[in-house]
């Protein structure tokens, strides 16, 4: 089980094709693999994604 729910995530967003939340972080097969098969405790690629931070760039 990961340590970072995905829904916190910057990368977790709504596919409209898809009609769900996905992924939309780019990685090879092989990291999605070990992911996938809980080689890992958390996702090296989580980052949290932090609203206020997105605001504050754009004043």
């Amino acid at each position: 089980m990961m340590n970072h729910p995905c829904e916190s995530c910057m990368y977790y967003t709504y596919d409209e094709e898809w009609e769900c939340y996905v992924c939309d972080l780019n990685i090879d097969e092989d990291d999605a693999a070990r992911l996938v098969a809980g080689r890992r405790q958390s996702c090296p690629y989580y980052h949290y994604y932090n609203e206020y931070d997105v605001v504050k760039k754009q004043m």
